[in-house]
């Protein structure tokens, strides 16, 4: 179990060194999310309302085939359920809440999100960022999020054991705390269901495999389903 909750938090940094190679600035990393998006948009996309993924490589189907992630699977169930929306995946391999709050401002301007799902934090424990910095960087860009009247769905986290009861407990309650203080429906854990399933993982014993990512939709889904019924076209 321990070194599966490792495999949990890590999930999201194997990437980090191509990530940071790759962008030389987060506006970069911004600008390509953005060629990803339009890439995957529909052609009437510009009437639909935008749902916006900001995570890590949890979202970016790190190590899977192209549209076999759980964001591709959430385009496909909002479809199958005549829910019309664009599915914009902004997300990128080794990314921190830093690198997420630096990039945000560009997708909010360019894309008017409706709604803005927001699956980091991994990798700030992991680098050693203190929680408070990491706290702070999550309000920031929810509340950013929140000015741009998008609704917002917090995705949380767990670190592994051997950081110590304190830490673990404060890192996962971080999300709450956040998620009762804005007011924004929280999803408590990402990996529930197959963090203690080394067959859900791939090679690497790290990232989710492709038949793990219906699950993390149905984890996800509870917490965006409600918000579907409230946004209205922008």
């Amino acid at each position: 179990m321990r070194s599966l909750l490792r495999a949990a938090l890590i999930a999201a940094t194997v990437a980090s060194v191509v990530s940071s190679a790759t962008f030389a600035t987060h506006a970069d990393a911004a600008e390509a999310a953005l060629v990803n998006v339009a890439a995957n948009a529909a052609p009437a996309a510009a009437a639909k309302p935008v749902i916006v993924v900001l995570g890590d490589s949890l979202s970016a189907e790190y190590g899977l085939p192209r549209d076999t992630g759980w964001v591709q699977l959430m385009r496909q169930r909002l479809s199958d359920q005549r829910l019309d929306y664009s599915v914009a995946n902004a997300s990128i391999s080794g990314d921190t809440t830093s690198g997420g709050r630096a990039r945000l401002p560009v997708l909010l301007e360019r894309l008017k999100p409706s709604i803005v799902i927001v699956e980091l934090g991994a990798n700030d424990a992991l680098r050693g960022v203190p929680l408070s910095t990491t706290a702070d960087n999550l309000r920031t860009i929810i509340e950013q999020a929140q000015q741009a009247h998008a609704k917002v769905v917090l995705v949380g986290m767990y670190v592994p054991p051997n950081y110590g009861p304190d830490y673990t407990q404060k890192f996962h309650r971080m999300y709450t705390t956040l998620s009762n203080e804005l007011h924004v429906p929280l999803v408590p854990f990402l990996l529930a269901g197959i963090a203690d399933k080394p067959d859900m993982f791939q090679a690497d014993q790290i990232h989710p495999t492709r038949q793990a990512q219906p699950v993390l939709l149905d984890n996800v889904w509870p917490a965006l389903k409600p918000l579907l019924h409230t946004t209205s076209t922008r």
